[in-house]
C-alpha cells in the first residue's frame, strides 16, 4: 500500500512538471508566433496629421513608429483612407515622394531617410558577447540604441544580435542591474564583445526578494545584505548567529540554560516578538529547539522556496552566495501570510562556466568550555560557609556531638586534599573539523556543479555531536532564450545528546565528595551524610558506566527545477517547482541499571522512546516578470502564482523492560507502555501575486505589491485573506541642482505602508478534532469529540508603516541609514476559555493585540583607502519597546494560573523550599509588553531582623509574599542592541573584528536567588558571595538575607531585578591570500588561510551562571581554502 501511494506520489509530481515544461514552451511558440505576425488595419480617417496617423497604427498593431524630427514634420497633412490594408502596404503609400524608407522590426517602425538612388541602402548587423569582468557570461542585458528605444536583450549564453540600417555615430547602451552602464560606438566592427564592471558606488547594490531581483536604488522596502564573504568572517559554522551583526533587529533570544549546545536551534525575531506562542506554565522542557510553530519565528525562503530552520542551521556557508533580511511591508508583503515576522532569503552559488574547477576548504576548531561566570566555592570555603550558618550547631548534646563528628569528618577530607572539582569532569576540549568541496565546470550551453560537505561538531560536555553530511549535484542548461535548472541535495544529520546529563547537577556537587573510591572505581553515589541528605547521586557513575542514550537526526532528499525563458523586450518567464522528503527520528533509552528507577527491586527496570516523523513538501512558482526602461521610465512588475502542500505524520512508542543497557532495542523490552500514538497533518497553501516596482528619471520611486492567499488551516468560513503594501520614495541626489556639489552623494527618503499576515499556530487548532476510542464494540471502535476548532479562525494581521532615510557622504565613504517603524498585529491567536460544562477547557479565537515599535540606525565609514590598503568601521543600533495592547478573558484566567501556582508555597514545609516558586512568571496585562518581569516590588531586607519588605499595590507596606500583588519590574528587551567592528585589509592581509552590545533591559538575577540567597548550604555547592553578602547582624544594609534564613525559597522580588547590560567580544578573524603567480606553481589558482576566535569574551553588569544545562563556550578556527 505505502509503495503504490509514493508511486501515485511521484506521478503526480511528474505530470505537475509536465504541464509546466509545456506551458511555457507553448508560451514561447505563442510569443514567436506573434512577434512575426503581419498587420492589417482599418483606417478611416480622411486628412489628418502623420502624428495622429502614426498613433492610431499604434493604437491598432502595437507598433510604435519612430524618426527624428528632421526626417518628417510630424504635423504635414497626409490623406488616410484604407480598408483592410496591411502595415507595409499602407506605409508606402503615405511615404511615396516623401524621400523616406521604413523598417519593421518586432513593435517598432523606424523611419529614415532614403538613400540616394545611385546607392544601395546598407543595412549592419551586430553580434557580440557581454561578460563581467571575471569572464561569466550575463543574461538579460539590455543593449539599446542611444537616443532610441530600439534593442535586444542578451540570451542564456550573453549573446545578442541586432540588425540595423547603416547610419553614422552609432552608439550601443549595455546595461544590466547590479553593473556600470557602458556605451560603446559603433564603428566599422560588426562583432562587440563587452564587459561590465560592478556598480562601484555600492556592491550591494541588488535586493534580492526570492522571487525577484530590483536595483536598491529604486527599491523602497528595507533589506539588508549580508553575501559569503562577510559571513565567513564572522563564523563559519552557524549562519543564523552571524546575521545579527549585520542586522541589530534580528537578535537571538537569550538561552541562559543550553549555552553551546550544538544541538540546540537558536531561538530568534526579526523586529520584536508580536505572538504568544507557548506560554510559560504549559513549555515543560522545550529548550532543545525552537519551537515549529513559533509565532515570532521568520520565514525562511532559499533559492525560491520555504526551508526549515533546521535547514539553514546544518547549511554549509561555503554553498551560500548571499543572505537578504526583508524587513516591512515593501519587502515582504509578496509572501502575504508568512511575511509578518520577516523573510531571510538565502541564494546559493549557482554553478559557472569554464573549465574544471575544484574548490576545497577545510575548517579546523578548537572549542573549549567557557566558566567564566561560574563563581563557585572550593572545599574548604564550602565547609566554612556550612559552618558560619551554624549547620553544625545544636542544644541537644547528643545532636550537637553528632554534628560535630560530621564536621570533622569533613575537615578531615579537606585535609587529606580532597577538592573534587565536579564541574569539569563532564566537560572536554574538542578539536573538530570540518570539510567542503565544490567541483564546478561546463560549457556554456551546459553548466554543473557536485558539492560535498562533512561537517563533525562535538560539544564541550562529553558525548554531545552533532554530525552533518552531505552531497548536491546541480545541472544548468541553457539554450537560446531557454534555461533549465536543476539541483538535488541529499543531506544526513545524526545528533546525540551528551549522557552526562544537565550541567547544573555537577555545579550543585559538593566539593569535599570524591567522585571515586580509593580503588579507582566509580562511586554509585557519594557520601550519605545526614538523614536529610539530597543530592547525593553521583552523576557520573551513570554517564561512564551505563549505556543511557539520547539520540536524534534526519535524512533530507530536496528537489529543485527551475525552468526559465527569457523573452524579448525585458519579459522573463520562470517555473519552479521543488519537492523534499523529510524524515526524522528520536531515541531516548534509560539504562535499566540508572537510578531513576528507584531501588532494585522494581521489576520493570529500562525504558526506550521511539518517535517517527515523515513529511513530504511539494512547492510550486509560476513567475511572470516584465523589466523595461522607456525614456526616463523603468518599471519592474512580477505577476506570480504560489502553491505549498505539505503533509506530515507521525509517530511514537514507548517500551519498559530491557535485559540490560546493551539489548536496548524494542524486541528486548517488555511491555509496550502504551498504544502507539499516530498523528499526521497536511495542508495546502495557495497564493496570487503581483508586485511593481517603478522610477521615474532615478528619483521618483514607486513599490506597489498585493497578494491573495488561501490556506487549509483556517476555518471554512475564513479561508482566503488579502495582503498588500505600498511604498514611495525620492531619491533626491539625482535632481540636478544636487549633482553640482560634491559631498552627499546619496540621499534617499522612502515611506512604505502595509499589511502582511502569519500562520504560525499549532495544525488543526481550527477544525474540529475527532478521537478514536479504547473501548472496542460490535461495531468497532467509538468516535468522540476530542477538540473544538473554530470555523471562524482567521490569519493574525500586522499592519505596518515605515519611514526611511539613506544618506550617503563623499562618494558613500560615509553611508548612514536611519528607519523608524510601527507594527501593530491584530486578530491575535490565544485560547479561549470554555465552560466545563461544554466538556472542553479552550478553543482558539483571535482576540489579542501587540504593537512593536522602534528605530534602526546603521554607519559605515571608510576610513582610508589606497591600493594596497583599506579600513573601514561599522556600528548599528536598535531599539524596540513591546506593548500588549489587548488581552483575551483566556490570559487573564492565565493570570489567575499563575496565582493558583504561587498558593502551593504554603502548603508544606517542604514546598516553601522548593526553588520552583523562586522563577518569575509571565503575565499578561494591558500596557505591558510580552517580555515583562513580574514580581512583588521591595523596600529591601530591614536593618533590624534581616526580613524583607514589600509594598502592596495600594501603597501599603507588608512583611508577606501575595501572588496577587505582583506589578511589572522590569522588561527582558533592551532600550537598544547592536554590533560595531574594524575591517583592515592591506595588501594580502585582512583583520575583521565584530562585538555585540545592548543596554537597558532588565534581567532577574537567578544565581543569586538559587546559589546565593535560597542556597540549601547543607546539601549544595554554593556562590562565593554567599560568604559576605548577606545579612549577620541587626544594623547591617544588604540586599540578602541571612544565611540561616536561607531554607526558605524567595518568591519573585525586585531586589534581583538588575539592569542588564552587555558587551559581548564576538569574533575576530586574520586573514591571508597567497600570490596568485606563486600558488600557481604548484598547481592552485587560489590559496587562502584564516584564523578566527569565536565568542570571545562576554562583559555583563549581572554577575550571574550562563549555560545552566550546558555551558558556553569558545572557538578558535583554523580554515584554509584553496580552487585548482
Amino acid at each position: 500500500m505505502g509503495f503504490v501511494l509514493w508511486k501515485n506520489e511521484r506521478w503526480k509530481l511528474f505530470l505537475v512538471m509536465r504541464l509546466v515544461i509545456v506551458f511555457l514552451f507553448c508560451f514561447m511558440l505563442g510569443g514567436y508566433a506573434s512577434s512575426n505576425a503581419q498587420y492589417r488595419l482599418n483606417v478611416k480617417m480622411g486628412e489628418t496629421t502623420f502624428d495622429e496617423l502614426f498613433q492610431e497604427i499604434r493604437k491598432q498593431t502595437g507598433c510604435i513608429v519612430v524618426y527624428n524630427s528632421d526626417v518628417l514634420d510630424k504635423n504635414a497633412k497626409v490623406e488616410a483612407n484604407f480598408g483592410g490594408i496591411e502595415l507595409t502596404e499602407l506605409l508606402e503609400k503615405v511615404l511615396t515622394g516623401k524621400g523616406l524608407i521604413f523598417e519593421i522590426n518586432k513593435e517598432f517602425v523606424i523611419l529614415m531617410k532614403a538613400p540616394q538612388k545611385t546607392e544601395e541602402q546598407k543595412k549592419i548587423t551586430i553580434t557580440g558577447i557581454v561578460k563581467d569582468k571575471r569572464g561569466e557570461r550575463l543574461i538579460g542585458v539590455t543593449v539599446l540604441v542611444k537616443g532610441t528605444s530600439i534593442g535586444v536583450v542578451t540570451d542564456t549564453l550573453g549573446k545578442y544580435k541586432i540588425t540595423l540600417p547603416e547610419r553614422k555615430d552609432l552608439v550601443l547602451v549595455y546595461s544590466f542591474i547590479g553593473m556600470q552602464s557602458k556605451e560603446v560606438k559603433v564603428t566599422d566592427l560588426r562583432e562587440v564583445n563587452v564587459v561590465l564592471e560592478e556598480e562601484k558606488v555600492n556592491l550591494e547594490d541588488v535586493v534580492v526578494t526570492g522571487y525577484a531581483t530590483v536595483k536598491k536604488s529604486s527599491f523602497t522596502g528595507n533589506s539588508v545584505k549580508v553575501n559569503k564573504e562577510d559571513i565567513l568572517k564572522v563564523s563559519s559554522s552557524n549562519v543564523v548567529d552571524v546575521l545579527q551583526v549585520f542586522d541589530p533587529s534580528l537578535r537571538i533570544m537569550r538561552n541562559n540554560e543550553m549555552g553551546s549546545d550544538p544541538n540546540t536551534l537558536p531561538e530568534f525575531y526579526i523586529r520584536g516578538r508580536s505572538g504568544i506562542g507557548v506560554m510559560e506554565l504549559d513549555k515543560g522542557d522545550l529548550s532543545k529547539s525552537a519551537l515549529s510553530n513559533n509565532p515570532n519565528a521568520p520565514v525562511f525562503i532559499m533559492d525560491g522556496f520555504e526551508v526549515t530552520m533546521e535547514k539553514v542551521y546544518d547549511l554549509d556557508p561555503n554553498r551560500i552566495e548571499s543572505i537578504t533580511i526583508l524587513k516591512d511591508a515593501a519587502a515582504t508583503a509578496m509572501y502575504g501570510s508568512r511575511g509578518a515576522n520577516g523573510v531571510v532569503v538565502i541564494e546559493t552559488v549557482a554553478p559557472k562556466a569554464g573549465r574544471l574547477q575544484v574548490d576545497y576548504s577545510f575548517n579546523g576548531a578548537l572549542t573549549v568550555p567557557d566558566l567564566s561566570d561560574y563563581n563557585l566555592m572550593n572545599a574548604s570555603e564550602k565547609l566554612e560557609a556550612e559552618r558560619l550558618a551554624g549547620l553544625f550547631e545544636s542544644d541537644d548534646i547528643d545532636k550537637y556531638y553528632t554534628l560535630q563528628s560530621e564536621y570533622l569528618s569533613k575537615l578531615n577530607n579537606v585535609l587529606k586534599g580532597v577538592n573534587t572539582d565536579w564541574i569539569s569532569q563532564p566537560l572536554r576540549n574538542e578539536v573538530n573539523h570540518k570539510h567542503s568541496l565544490y567541483v564546478v565546470g561546463g560549457s556554456e550551453n551546459i553548466r554543473f556543479g557536485v558539492d560535498l560537505k562533512y561537517d563533525n561538531q562535538n560539544g564541550v560536555m562529553k558525548g554531545s555531536v552533532r554530525n552533518r553530511k552531505g552531497a548536491g549535484l546541480s545541472l544548468d542548461y541553457r539554450i537560446g532564450d531557454f534555461q533549465i535548472r536543476n539541483y538535488i541535495t541529499y543531506d544526513v544529520v545524526k545528533a546525540k545528546n551528551s549522557p552526562y546529563g544537565v550541567f547544573s547537577d555537577y555545579t550543585k556537587k559538593l566539593p569535599y565528595d570524591p567522585m571515586k573510591d580509593e580503588e579507582g572505581n566509580w562511586l554509585k553515589a557519594t557520601k550519605f551524610w545526614h538523614s536529610a541528605a539530597t543530592n547525593y547521586d553521583n552523576p557520573l557513575y551513570e554517564a561512564e558506566l551505563l549505556k543511557s542514550f539520547d539520540k536524534n537526526g534526519y535524512d533530507e532528499l530536496m528537489n529543485n527545477l527551475s525552468l526559465n525563458w527569457y523573452g524579448a523586450s525585458g519579459l522573463q518567464v520562470k517555473g519552479q517547482f521543488s519537492v523534499t522528503k523529510r524524515d526524522y527520528w528520536t531515541k531516548t533509552f534509560v539504562d535499566p541499571l540508572s537510578a531513576k528507577f528507584g531501588d532494585e527491586s522494581e521489576t520493570l527496570r529500562g525504558s526506550l522512546t521511539e518517535s517517527t516523523t515523515k513529511e513530504l513538501s511539494m512547492n510550486l512558482n509560476l513567475l511572470f516578470t516584465y523589466v523595461k526602461t522607456i525614456d526616463k521610465h523603468s518599471m519592474n512588475l512580477t505577476l506570480g502564482l504560489n502553491t505549498v502542500e505539505n503533509k506530515r505524520s507521525y509517530f511514537t512508542a514507548s517500551y519498559l523492560g530491557f535485559p540490560s543497557g546493551t539489548l536496548n532495542t524494542p524486541s528486548y523490552a517488555e511491555q509496550i507502555v502504551s498504544k502507539p500514538g499516530v498523528s499526521d497533518n497536511h495542508t495546502r497553501l495557495f497564493g496570487s501575486f503581483a508586485t511593481l516596482n517603478y522610477t521615474y528619471n532615478n528619483v521618483y520611486l514607486l513599490d506597489a505589491s498585493f497578494r491573495l492567499d488561501g490556506s487549509s488551516e483556517f476555518g471554512t468560513d475564513k479561508k482566503y485573506a488579502p495582503f498588500y503594501s505600498i511604498g514611495v520614495g525620492m531619491n533626491i541626489h539625482n535632481y540636478e541642482f544636487m549633482k553640482t556639489q560634491e559631498i552627499v552623494s546619496q540621499l534617499r527618503l522612502t515611506a512604505t505602508h502595509g499589511q502582511l499576515g502569519k500562520t504560525n499556530f499549532p495544525p488543526y487548532a481550527a477544525k474540529h478534532t475527532y478521537g478514536v476510542s479504547d473501548n472496542y464494540y460490535i461495531t468497532g471502535n467509538g468516535i468522540y469529540l476530542y477538540y473544538m476548532g473554530n470555523d471562524k479562525l482567521k490569519w493574525e494581521k500586522t499592519i505596518s508603516n515605515e519611514v526611511k532615510l539613506d544618506l550617503g557622504f563623499m562618494q558613500d565613504a560615509i553611508l548612514l541609514k536611519a528607519a523608524w517603524y510601527d507594527k501593530k498585529t491584530v486578530d491575535l491567536i490565544t485560547d479561549v476559555t470554555l465552560p466545563a460544562s461544554t466538556g472542553f477547557t479552550v478553543y482558539k479565537d483571535n482576540l489579542g493585540e501587540v504593537r512593536n515599535r522602534g528605530f534602526e540606525l546603521d554607519v559605515k565609514a571608510v576610513l582610508y583607502k589606497s591600493n594596497d590598503m583599506y579600513v573601514s568601521v561599522f556600528g548599528n543600533l536598535a531599539h524596540n519597546r513591546n506593548k500588549i495592547l489587548k488581552i483575551s478573558e483566556s490570559l487573564k484566567a492565565y493570570n489567575d494560573r499563575v496565582d493558583e501556582k504561587y498558593e502551593g508555597y504554603n502548603e508544606s514545609v517542604f514546598s516553601q523550599q522548593d526553588p520552583q516558586y523562586s522563577k518569575p512568571f509571565m503575565k499578561y496585562v494591558e500596557g505591558g509588553s510580552l517580555t515583562s518581569i513580574f514580581g512583588m516590588k521591595s523596600f529591601g531586607i530591614n536593618p533590624s531582623d534581616g526580613q524583607e519588605l514589600y509594598l502592596k499595590r495600594d501603597g501599603t507596606v507588608t512583611s508577606e509574599w501575595e501572588s496577587r500583588e505582583q506589578v511589572i519590574l522590569g522588561d527582558m528587551e533592551a532600550d537598544a542592541q547592536g554590533a560595531f567592528g574594524l575591517n583592515v585589509q592591506y595588501k594580502s592581509f585582512a583583520l575583521f573584528t565584530s562585538f555585540l552590545y545592548e543596554f537597558g533591559g532588565q534581567a532577574y538575577n537567578s544565581t543569586l536567588v538559587e546559589k546565593v540567597e535560597n542556597v540549601d548550604v547543607y546539601n549544595m555547592n554554593a556562590d562565593k558571595r554567599v560568604l559576605t553578602e548577606r545579612w549577620q547582624k541587626p544594623g547591617d544594609v544588604t540586599r540578602l538575607k541571612a544565611i540561616q534564613d536561607r531554607s526558605l525559597t524567595t518568591r519573585p522580588t525586585s531586589r534581583f531585578v538588575q539592569n542588564y547590560n552587555v558587551l559581548n567580544f564576538n569574533s575576530l578573524t586574520v586573514q591571508y591570500d597567497f600570490n596568485t603567480s606563486l600558488v600557481s606553481k604548484i598547481g592552485l589558482s587560489m590559496l587562502r588561510l584564516s584564523f578566527n576566535m569565536k565568542d570571545i569574551a562576554n562583559f555583563s553588569s549581572v554577575k550571574q551562571e550562563r549555560g545552566l544545562s550546558y555551558p558556553y563556550a569558545r572557538t578558535f578556527n583554523f580554515t584554509l581554502n584553496a580552487s585548482f
